[in-house]
């Protein structure tokens, strides 16, 4: 290391607040989230076990302790709305006993379905079961992935409450008939092959929610329930239809497509919950790249923007705390290839000038680091690398894949570090899973 790596080091070190595995771990972050109503918790990938552990056992503290009402993630509407409606009860009242996680049938199945999900899934479901139906706390989803199937539920909701307006969706979603893939609805869309639905689909979101007084009408609570989630798929269905055609032109244009679609839905999960009574205060669990602000990165340099910095610019910096997490090494659950099956993926240590290995030369091995206001602080000045791994790992490009330059200090409020950490394990079983891919030096260790 080099004296101002080291200087760098001893100073992170002296603030750091090491992490002991106990409940009081998360003392000095429950205090910083004080009354604000949005807690946003980063990862620096979809496959490590630490990091579902440590946003459960936060998220378990923030509704216990602060009155958190939501959790919101980083995964499709109609998918997340199966495990609300099992962590409502509302399964047990229809008579309906189904695998909640059923319906994450797409790639990447592990993101959501996997042991540590479960886990937090089976204690909230406890947590309220014990406590009167309209005071329980939901499990939403932010992402616009789920074109087909969101359609299908507007549909499905409409034959219910409108048999008529039933029958007009269908034919006004019929231009999306014959093409099951979205991304090729989007390609023939974007090249003029096929006229595009998006009018179609509008229109259909205008009719939903002019109707939805009289959808509503002695309906109680349960039916306001089924309309905002109506009205999300179709929302989601005019978002995504966007998204796939801007697939094939601007890069930035539809990542900001995207996180705009995700910061625009938890804010109408905000006003939904605070409408039937509710505080409005919600955890949101969802990649690094999405909840650290983008202005502060490469990214947003580059034109992008993301959920974090449009959080902050709409509700504040004293309403919303944004939190990352990293790791300098260990095993992840990730694929080498879109569509590909999940892997037990070793971590290949970090670069030397990032932000995961300054951090590990501390010593500490875990530690709680907070960024937010403090003066002097030896970060607010450092441009560093960043890493962050997806659903697809390719050590083979490691610089170019995984890493970006960012200021980590305005990027978040806090961060949590971890030398060392560990694969999620999938719900399903996979051939050889226990045999992990094993480091590049083993057995020798050089």
């Amino acid at each position: 290391m080099t004296l101002e790596t080291t200087a760098l080091s001893r100073n992170i070190r002296a603030r750091a607040l090491r992490l002991e595995q106990r409940h009081s771990d998360y003392d000095a972050l429950l205090d910083m989230v004080g009354d604000r109503s949005l807690v946003l918790l980063g990862e620096a990938s979809h496959g490590t076990r630490e990091f579902y552990r440590m946003r459960g056992d936060i998220t378990r503290r923030l509704i216990e302790e602060k009155g958190f009402d939501a959790v919101a993630v980083e995964a499709d509407w109609p998918t997340a709305w199966c495990l609300h409606r099992y962590v409502t009860g509302a399964e047990d009242e229809a008579g309906l006993r189904t695998d909640p996680f059923g319906e994450f049938r797409r790639f990447p199945q592990w993101m959501w379905r996997n042991r540590e999900t479960a886990e937090f899934i089976e204690w909230l479901r406890e947590y309220n079961l014990r406590r009167p139906v309209g005071r329980r706390v939901g499990f939403y989803g932010l992402d616009l992935y789920s074109l087909y199937d969101s359609l299908h539920l507007v549909i499905r909701y409409l034959e219910k409450v409108d048999p008529e307006q039933a029958e007009a969706a269908r034919r006004a979603y019929d231009c999306l008939d014959h093409v099951r893939d979205p991304q090729q609805y989007g390609y023939q869309s974007a090249f003029k092959l096929r006229p595009s639905c998006r009018a179609e689909i509008l229109q259909q979101l205008k009719q939903l929610r002019l109707r939805a007084a009289d959808y509503q009408a002695g309906g109680g609570s349960g039916r306001a329930e089924e309309q905002f989630s109506a009205e999300q798929n179709a929302q989601l269905a005019l978002a995504a239809e966007s998204y796939y055609r801007e697939m094939f032109g601007s890069r930035v244009h539809s990542w900001n497509l995207r996180d705009g679609h995700m910061t625009s839905v938890l804010f109408d999960l905000q006003r939904h919950q605070r409408k039937r009574g509710g505080a409005g205060k919600l955890a949101v669990w969802a990649h690094n790249s999405h909840l650290g602000d983008a202005r502060a990165t490469e990214m947003g340099w580059n034109g992008e923007q993301n959920m974090g910095q449009l959080v902050r610019m709409r509700a504040g910096y004293d309403d919303a705390l944004l939190v990352g997490f990293t790791t300098h090494t260990g095993f992840v659950a990730a694929a080498r290839e879109w569509d590909g099956a999940v892997e037990h993926r070793w971590v290949r240590p970090a670069l030397p000038e990032s932000y995961e290995h300054l951090f590990s030369t501390t010593g500490l091995e875990c530690f709680f680091l907070p960024l937010k206001g403090a003066e002097g602080h030896p970060l607010r000045n450092t441009v560093m690398l960043e890493r962050a791994i997806g659903v697809i790992y390719r050590p083979e490009t490691e610089r170019a894949s995984h890493y970006f330059r960012a200021g980590i200090k305005p990027q978040f409020d806090a961060v949590f570090h971890l030398d060392e950490t560990t694969a999620i394990e999938p719900l399903d079983t996979v051939p050889d899973w226990c045999r992990h891919e094993a480091p590049e030096t083993y057995p020798f260790g050089v």
